[in-house]
């Protein structure tokens, strides 16, 4: 089943990516994921190097970055490779595939972890992202299930 908008009047879909606006920026749809299961995307702006499942913190213009250490603010993962000068939708509240290192546990807390915009549970002093679960064990870096319902990222707690 492909994943697909079903809230409030969109343009698009959740994989699709936009070379020009298409909706308001932070505008937010209803929709489902790929397995059916009810999800909340955001329209947001993309940022280089962002991948499917790449894990971002957004601005109040709807600007994407990267989780990067330190990161504060609203977080959200990237339906496919928004980059620079692209928009398309994040998820904020479901469950999808994230970008996740290596020997990450089941139901762990996750938080950036090595790299800008991938997540772990070793999750380094004051990256845990709050409200965000993973849900598959990974035993190498992969696109892995994580649950989360409008996560966000405050520069505080952390492993």
């Amino acid at each position: 089943m492909a994943a697909y908008l079903a809230g409030r009047a969109a343009f698009g879909n959740p994989t699709d990516i936009h070379t020009a606006a298409q909706n308001p920026l932070l505008m937010e749809s209803d929709g489902f994921n790929s397995d059916g299961v009810a999800c909340v995307y955001k329209y947001l702006k993309g940022v280089a190097s962002t991948i499917a499942g790449s894990v971002v913190t957004y601005d109040e213009a709807g600007a994407t970055t990267l989780i990067a250490a330190n990161a504060i603010g609203p977080v959200a993962v990237a339906q496919a490779a928004v980059v620079a000068s692209n928009w398309g939708w994040y998820m904020v509240s479901g469950t999808c595939l994230v970008d996740t290192v290596a020997n990450s546990a089941d139901n762990g807390r996750l938080g950036r972890e090595t790299t800008d915009g991938k997540v772990g549970d070793g999750r380094a002093a004051g990256d845990e992202i709050y409200n965000f679960v993973g849900r598959t064990a990974t035993t190498a870096a992969a696109l892995a299930a994580a649950q989360f319902d409008r996560p966000y990222v405050d520069d505080v707690n952390g492993a």
